[in-house]
């Protein structure tokens, strides 16, 4: 195959598909004439690359706008039946995982409680399997239209020695768990659909800046606050589909030198001052009452008993205490994201964030203006996320659908993508 700098006529004419099949995702729907300019590629090469995409059923009309004095021009659009994505949300409470087509609508839902502080991996492993086979069973969508798999998890994600995720989740006591390998080599799944493993902060980050809040903003910062607390840089945008942004353990900076003791081992986290789990430890430390039921109904009850919304309930003093004290840390630590990274927008997300950010965000606001340098501080948003408990679920999905449009919609069972091969040493399950 010739080569141009380097690259091979094949590198160039994924490399156009990819550009339009970008724009096309993220701007569209587009005409032919106007894939042009927005790509950079001559019209020659746009009605090549449209007609191919067009005839694998990747790309599909969508309607026609009239044009100046001529012909209507068809618009186009990437084809959301054309496959579907998997993505899971491996929390702290659940593992929650949709199906979704192309355009990110989900199709099917399913979600698993996990035991509370019960982190097995073997569990959470088959918990992942067996979601990803109901999605395919209650949907029917056949095994072959799966365009990939993407899982957010806890904790860090590093490559492997074999360049598969590894997860070091130390708050949840996992110590190098090679999930990408395990769950490729036990899903019952095409050989050549890829398995993407990242950080659940990324993956709501992701999401976010695609869909959500984040939309329009080059520089933001995105929280994530649940059992834990969690966070994602993204600098620069993602238009275009690059999975962007890269997580940061947020909620193990030092906000309190020899403070509370936090789940990492270490005193003084945020997190052990703003985590879900850590704010009703102290709540419970200083008499509080919790109905029965999970985290979540837990904290929304603290919250109802420092902000009581009927007239002439009064606030419990404990409980308005520890909501003012969880506002002051959680500014702070918004304080060090806009010091560190200077984003025009951050956002608070993630189940407690979302639980936690109607009360007390102009609270956060303040304190952060007030612990935050005040030029980094005038040109930040902090905001609430927009969407919802289930961004990180569809955070994953953006995974395999960026590195689906990155490769110009090639299968990666095309001899030209290279895959890994997933071999699982026996015993490297760790808990």
């Amino acid at each position: 195959m010739g080569e141009r700098n380097g690259r091979t006529v094949r590198d160039l004419r994924r490399g156009s598909r990819a550009a339009v099949l970008q724009r096309l995702y993220f701007a569209g729907p587009l005409s032919r004439q106007e894939l042009g300019p927005a790509t950079g590629l001559s019209s020659g090469s746009i009605s090549n690359v449209v007609g191919d995409l067009v005839a694998e059923g990747l790309v599909e009309e969508a309607g026609a706008v009239d044009s100046d004095g001529g012909r209507p021009r068809t618009l186009l659009r990437v084809a959301p039946g054309h496959g579907c994505v998997i993505g899971i949300d491996v929390g702290e409470t659940r593992v929650r995982a949709a199906l979704f087509d192309l355009s990110l609508t989900e199709v099917a839902l399913t979600e698993r409680l996990l035991s509370r502080h019960v982190y097995d991996t073997d569990r959470i492993v088959r918990h992942i399997l067996d979601a990803m086979a109901d999605l395919l069973r209650d949907t029917g969508a056949r095994p072959d239209r799966l365009l990939g798999v993407g899982i957010g998890v806890p904790g860090m994600v590093v490559p492997g020695a074999d360049g598969h995720a590894v997860v070091h989740g130390q708050t949840i006591g996992w110590d190098a768990v090679p999930l990408e390998a395990v769950v490729r080599a036990e899903a019952r799944i095409p050989a050549h659909v890829r398995v993407h493993v990242d950080n659940g902060a990324k993956t709501l980050g992701q999401a976010e800046t695609w869909f959500g809040a984040g939309q329009g903003a080059r520089d933001v910062a995105v929280a994530l606050l649940g059992s834990g607390v969690g966070a994602c840089i993204v600098k620069g945008g993602t238009l275009g589909g690059a999975v962007g942004g890269n997580s940061i353990e947020w909620g193990h900076t030092t906000v309190q030198v020899g403070g509370r003791r936090c789940r990492c081992g270490a005193r003084g986290c945020l997190e052990a001052y703003v985590g879900a789990e850590a704010i009703l430890e102290r709540w419970y430390e200083a008499g509080g009452e919790a109905p029965d039921g999970d985290d979540e109904t837990a904290l929304a009850a603290l919250i109802a008993a420092a902000r009581p919304r009927s007239r002439g309930q009064r606030p419990d003093p404990a409980a308005a205490t520890l909501l003012a004290e969880t506002a002051e840390y959680l500014g702070a630590g918004v304080a060090t994201l806009v010091n560190l990274f200077a984003p025009e927008r951050i956002l608070i997300g993630g189940w407690a964030g979302l639980l936690l950010g109607p009360a007390l965000l102009p609270e956060v606001r303040g304190h952060a203006e007030a612990y935050a340098l005040h030029y980094p501080a005038g040109r930040a948003a902090i905001e609430l996320s927009r969407l919802g408990a289930d961004a990180v679920t569809l955070g994953a999905a953006t995974l395999p659908l960026a590195d689906f449009l990155q490769r110009g919609g090639a299968a990666a069972s095309d001899p030209s993508v290279q895959v890994r091969p997933t071999p699982v040493p026996p015993g490297t399950l760790r808990r």
